[in-house]
């Protein structure tokens, strides 16, 4: 029996997957993972210390294999396979580990970058992630744009939560044209009630910044084309850009147009914009300037017919002296009203400033599946301790600067997650192989003809599996072996 038991003993890590790997000349122990998943972490190796960078790879991995909630110590029963520290550990990784969340975004940027065309397209927008209680740092009543309709009883939906500003670049793929969204930074959105004067940004103020930054990250020769919906359209995020970075997003049919800066003529103050120019609503309902038809394929669908109007002038409100094109749209059905959107990249026709803006839709299928696959708004850290007020106020209750860095961090480490998975996912080239395997299980899918990002998180939560699992042949495992190998990645009680 004590044999037996010391034969069991000897191949205890072969059963679990362990094997030692050299690292800066020290021999370091730790848990199997896929090697094609390690090699992509160990780009993300230099933004980190050598003991947080065990954490970041071991929470990784546990995020990927937790299909629960993903609450922080949910995730962490799975991160301790890869890393086996104390559970206060992975918890002080987002309070306190030397690491920035724009370091992850510049690095995941420069694993995107081969990837790009040359005219890199970006997309910007806010998403808010539901939270409540007492002391969560930076909760505050938000407009939830998901709940919220455009008529009806109910028009807008207030909730009590997160609002992150987030932008993101698009990725192609192999497999689809549209290609996806990833995002690359965010920025925590603080209300003023909630905040001091001096310290209060708004949104358009935070994308701004955001963009500026990535903009530094572009090697010579990359441009920028932006696009963003109406908050975003507007002169603090587009007065001064650099002409590097194009933008596309809708316009008020009010706005008020003005013709280019005619030549100067020496006299008086050199003038700042042209002539007033009818809006877009005047010139949507003028008779003497005609539609012209054109069919454009918008968010994936078939081609729709609509009728257009279009001409560049000045926006001075919104982008100074700097020229735009102007798309105006008319539904020959009747179904929807008249648009206008407008674009700096004055040279591209009308379809393709059409398709930009559409294009924009990509980060909202992004939010979408962060919170539904990767839990983006579950991890519930960020709160304060101590002791209660006696007299407790409606709504969140302030509590200094505690919590900040759990919050800061957080979501931004999600996102990291989410680029990570499409990056390795892309680069494996299995796609059709498991469409197919999707339908054959899924018969009554008959429409799927693109993996997911469930398929891709399920692709590599099996090669982490199996990398796991072959560190003895099952043919020559016992029953309490094999169960024991199976309990270990969680698929059995």
């Amino acid at each position: 029996m004590r044999r037996r038991r010391g034969q069991l003993h000897a191949h205890l890590p072969d059963l679990v997957g362990v094997y030692k790997t050299t690292h800066q000349g020290r021999g370091v122990r730790r848990e199997s993972t896929a090697p094609s998943l390690d090699v992509l972490l160990h780009s993300f190796e230099e933004c980190f210390t050598r003991p947080g960078f065990v954490l970041f790879r071991a929470l990784v991995c546990g995020w990927v294999l937790c299909r629960a909630r993903k609450w922080i110590s949910a995730v962490i029963v799975f991160a301790r396979w890869f890393a086996p520290r104390h559970h206060s550990s992975f918890y002080r990784f987002f309070t306190a580990a030397r690491w920035s969340p724009d370091a992850l975004g510049r690095k995941l940027f420069e694993l995107l970058l081969p990837r790009f065309p040359d005219v890199i397209d970006a997309m910007v927008d806010d998403t808010l992630c539901r939270r409540a209680g007492p002391r969560i740092f930076g909760i505050s009543m938000q407009r939830d744009g998901s709940a919220s309709g455009y008529g009806g009883s109910v028009s807008t939906v207030f909730a009590c939560g997160h609002s992150w500003v987030v932008l993101s670049v698009r990725l192609p793929l192999p497999w689809n044209s549209r290609g996806c969204a990833v995002p690359v930074l965010a920025r925590l959105y603080r209300s003023p009630k909630r905040c001091s004067k001096s310290r209060y940004r708004k949104r358009t103020e935070l994308a701004r910044e955001m963009l500026e930054l990535l903009a530094s990250w572009l090697p010579d020769g990359r441009t920028l084309h932006l696009s963003g919906d109406r908050e975003y359209a507007c002169r603090t995020l587009l007065r001064g850009l650099s002409t590097a970075i194009e933008f596309t997003g809708p316009m008020p049919m009010d706005a008020s147009l003005f013709g280019p800066v005619p030549r100067y003529k020496g006299i008086g103050r050199p003038r700042l914009r042209g002539e007033e120019l009818p809006n877009p609503r005047q010139t949507a309902d003028a008779r003497h300037r005609p539609w012209f038809s054109i069919d454009v394929q918008l968010y994936g669908g078939r081609s729709s017919k609509l009728l257009i109007k279009t001409w560049t002038c000045l926006w001075y409100t919104a982008t100074g002296q700097r020229l735009v094109r102007i798309v105006v749209t008319r539904d020959p059905r009747g179904v929807l009203e008249d648009r206008a959107f407008f674009s700096t990249a004055t040279a591209e026709d009308a379809a393709t400033i059409l398709k930009r803006f559409a294009g924009r839709w990509l980060l909202e299928v992004a939010f979408r599946d962060a919170k539904q696959m990767l839990g983006l708004g579950d991890p519930q850290n960020g709160f304060s301790r101590g002791v209660r007020r006696r007299k407790k106020t409606a709504g969140p209750q302030p509590r200094g600067e505690r919590g900040r860095r759990a919050v800061e961090r957080t979501v931004p480490f999600i996102w990291t997650i989410y680029g990570i998975v499409v990056v390795w996912y892309t680069s494996q080239s299995r796609w059709q192989r498991d469409v197919d395997h999707a339908r054959r299980r899924r018969p009554w899918y008959t429409h799927k003809e693109h993996p997911s990002l469930e398929d891709m998180l399920e692709a590599l939560r099996v090669e982490i599996y199996v990398h796991r699992l072959s560190g003895k042949a099952l043919q020559f495992r016992t029953h309490a072996e094999t169960r024991r190998a199976l309990r270990s990645v969680g698929l059995a009680a």
